[in-house]
């Protein structure tokens, strides 16, 4: 009986690891797997990793997964880190380029250039998306620019320029179907929100020959089927490709206006759906959240470059010490001793976008340890996260009652109520660590007919956890040492 009932196998390729989960028809979690991924940086401001190891590393993640359950797969989705890009041959599938990370700044000059031309106002109003180096657009042109005979060939359809989904489903349909969905192309600053197409002045203004892009599919509708790898059987239909904050949003059950998310991982993004395409005038950006495959949602987002990844450089500077012990010792401190960092490692992202802004730790003195440090990681996650949530509720006009969270750091409990007590608003745990696996899962299911409406979705068991403010002079005050250490920055 239970082979009859429909299982899907949800990817969630991210930044530090490979994912994969099998999520059956009352929306559960019955199997989990998942691989670690690397990132390098081989020079200051590049951010890069290495795009066979994300597929071996996926794979061996699909493999373990399946192996813990003995029933067939109906169909996969996937969710993927975005705005990191690959290019591939067309012909042959090797990699032509390391997957440069959307964290990498090495496109920075080309967004200089841009608005140094006056183009900024057009890239904004026609994609949402400020100009920064985050996106992928300049990314494809750095590409090109360094490989031999880069844009002839592309324009001749000999290059595939893809973000990571794109590749993941080159890799699982055996290299036969070349493709991405809408959320994902949003990220590109390469895709119109209101013509929802590859922009032909965009596409000029990066030098990005149309040929060697993707065509756009809606995220939830028949992608591909599977080659077979192992475990994984050939033909089961690839029914969802999602960017992952926006699945996790989905995941979440955030279908419509008023509530708004915040996903903690190696950076962050608080995202909040939205009727139509917006703009934001407060640095926030405009994008398309998902299409289910009968009309599109829009969302309004703020993407913060680093929070988990600025807890994990200072715990570097404290070698020796595992990272939970330090985040103890953190917690335990009756304050920050007057520390603050601003982890602007690669630049700061919304609401500020300033690429070429520097972190800074400042507040030091003969007592600060690197428990203090440590700590001080920790709240920047919370002051960068009340930044972004402060100029959405500036954009929407309303105040914004609550703040539904999920990825790694939502472990850390003092952070949970160091971020609620900082907002004076509750905050919301989700309790799954597969909340963007469940997000392209459920809209996988939403093609299939397993869910039919919002309202069946909404109604699947989610398990949280509520954070209650408690009123803090404290915590304000330190929001106002941050303001003041982030101005340092920002000069």
């Amino acid at each position: 009986m239970n082979e009859a009932k429909p299982l899907i196998l949800a990817i969630d390729e991210g930044t530090s690891n490979a994912k994969a989960v099998l999520v059956n028809e009352l929306g559960q979690v019955i199997a989990r797997a998942s691989r670690p991924l690397t990132i390098s940086h081989p020079q200051p401001g590049f951010s890069e990793q290495d795009p066979q190891s994300i597929w071996l590393n996926t794979l061996a993640a699909i493999d373990e997964c399946l192996a813990q359950v003995n029933r067939p797969v109906t169909a996969v989705a996937i969710s993927n880190q975005r705005e990191s890009v690959v290019a591939w041959d067309r012909h042959t599938g090797e990699p032509l380029s390391p997957c440069i990370s959307w964290q990498c700044r090495r496109s920075t000059s080309l967004c200089a250039q841009l608005h140094e031309q006056g183009h900024e106002a057009t890239i904004l109003a026609k994609t949402g998306l400020a100009l920064d180096p985050m996106f992928s657009g300049g990314k494809f042109r750095w590409i090109l620019d360094h490989l031999e005979d880069g844009h002839a060939r592309a324009a001749a359809g000999d290059i595939c320029l893809g973000t990571v989904d794109s590749w993941l489903l080159w890799k699982l349909s055996g290299h036969q179907v070349f493709a991405t969905d809408y959320s994902n192309a949003a990220r590109t600053q390469l895709f119109n929100l209101h013509t929802c197409a590859w922009d032909t002045e965009l596409l000029a203004l990066f030098g990005i020959p149309a040929a060697s892009l993707a065509p756009i599919q809606p995220s939830a509708g028949f992608f591909a089927e599977t080659a077979r790898f192992d475990r994984l059987a050939a033909g089961i239909p690839v029914m969802s490709v999602i960017g992952d904050s926006h699945a996790a949003l989905y995941g979440q059950g955030g279908f419509a206006p008023g509530l708004v998310k915040a996903t903690l991982g190696t950076g962050s993004s608080l995202m909040t759906p939205m009727g139509g395409p917006i703009a934001s005038t407060h640095g926030l950006s405009t994008t398309l959240a998902w299409h289910d495959g009968s009309t599109p949602t829009y969302a309004m987002e703020g993407n913060i470059v680093h929070t988990g990844a600025a807890v994990q450089w200072a715990s570097r500077l404290m070698a020796g010490e595992s990272l939970d012990a330090m985040a103890e010792q953190a917690a335990q401190l009756q304050n920050n001793g007057g520390v603050y960092f601003v982890p602007a490692l690669s630049g700061l992202g919304a609401p500020h976008w300033k690429a070429d802004a520097r972190g800074l730790i400042c507040g030091l003195t003969e007592a600060t340890s690197g428990a203090h440090i440590l700590r001080a990681s920790l709240e920047s996650i919370g002051y960068q996260i009340r930044d972004v949530f402060e100029a959405m509720q500036q954009d929407i006009g309303s105040p914004l009652k609550e703040l539904w969270v999920d990825g790694g750091a939502t472990r850390n409990r003092w952070l949970m109520h160091f971020l609620a007590d900082l907002l004076q608003r509750p905050v919301v745990r989700s309790l799954s660590p597969e909340v963007s696996a469940l997000g392209a899962a459920h809209l996988a299911g939403r093609a299939l007919g397993i869910w039919n409406s919002d309202e069946a979705l909404a109604g699947l068991e989610r398990q949280r956890e509520r954070f209650e403010p408690v009123t803090s002079a404290a915590a304000e005050a330190c929001y106002g040492e941050w303001k003041y250490a982030l101005k340092r920055t920002l000069c």
